[in-house]
């Protein structure tokens, strides 16, 4: 199982309070250059190096990040990856804030916030990026976080899923209950989701999967 020609899961792995955790954040070519979706870990720069020449790209090659949300395993690394590359942010509209340091991420303590960085595109749902990979559309999927998107790249029936859907050495999971903030509206969200032509999905916690829009609706309802 793989994902399509020109997407890359830049995965990374880190210790916490002694146990291994390892996510998987990714990059997608496009005809101006590498963007990457998600940056992952505070810290995990070298990890973010180490995944670009396995790739066989440099530093320079990095043109944009899209964050599907807030949460620091998905931006705590965006200053650095900004300071090395100069990169153009892009987040959606209710998720702006909390990245630019108006407001403190949510799920955050006190004073352990990854460094702010100005969102230069706000996104909202509907829009497309064009890819190597073909049309990469962003689907706001509100729950885990209000401002969560997915990228859904229809022509390689594949979604780059951030933490709308989750998985397991068994297959393509839901949300995770413990850290989504509105668990009916992440479930209406993955609904949502189901309505789309897939065959892969990239979950940032679980890798790549083979799933379909009938899997999905079965672990919605499932939930429900």
């Amino acid at each position: 199982m793989s994902l399509p020609d020109g997407v890359h899961a830049f995965t990374q792995t880190v210790e916490q309070d002694g146990v291994e955790n390892t996510i998987h954040p990714s990059a997608v070519e496009t005809p101006k250059g590498l963007l990457l979706v998600d940056v992952g870990y505070r810290g995990s720069e070298a990890q973010i190096e180490a995944n670009l020449e396995s790739a066989g790209f440099e530093w320079d090659d990095v043109r944009a990040v899209v964050l599907t949300h807030q949460d620091g395993d998905h931006a705590g690394a965006l200053s650095t990856i900004v300071d090395r590359t100069n990169a153009v942010v892009y987040a959606h509209e209710r998720c702006t804030p909390y990245v630019d340091g108006r407001m403190h991420p949510i799920k955050m303590a006190d004073g352990d916030r990854y460094e702010p960085v100005d969102v230069d595109v706000e996104l909202v749902g509907g829009v497309s990026f064009r890819t190597e990979a073909g049309p990469m559309e962003v689907v706001f999927t509100p729950g885990h976080t209000p401002g969560h998107v997915v990228l859904y790249l229809s022509e390689a029936r594949s979604l780059l899923a951030g933490d709308a859907l989750t998985a397991d050495e068994s297959g393509l999971l839901g949300p995770s209950e413990q850290y989504t903030l509105e668990m009916e509206e992440a479930l209406d969200s993955a609904a949502e989701l189901a309505t789309r032509e897939i065959e892969t999905v990239l979950c940032h916690h679980g890798g790549v999967v083979e799933a379909d829009g009938d899997r999905i609706r079965e672990i919605v309802d499932s939930m429900r």
